[in-house]
């Protein structure tokens, strides 16, 4: 299982801990389905999503959200 490994890194972007495990699931559920969906590889998608998780932080940080 690759969750605590996303885990990590969802808190090293901005999520709040108690909320990473769960958080880190979901993105490895859409990652997969991204994978499908794609023809990207899993490594590829999660990637993906990260960037976009990183992207929403910074401008919830910023008052954007």
């Amino acid at each position: 299982m690759v969750h605590p490994e996303i885990a990590a890194a969802l808190t090293a972007l901005g999520c709040p801990q108690e909320k990473s495990e769960e958080m880190a699931a979901q993105l490895d559920k859409r990652a997969r389905q991204l994978e499908q969906q794609t023809g990207r590889t899993y490594e590829q998608s999660l990637m993906h999503l990260l960037n976009l998780f990183k992207q929403g932080w910074a401008a919830a940080e910023k008052g954007i959200r």
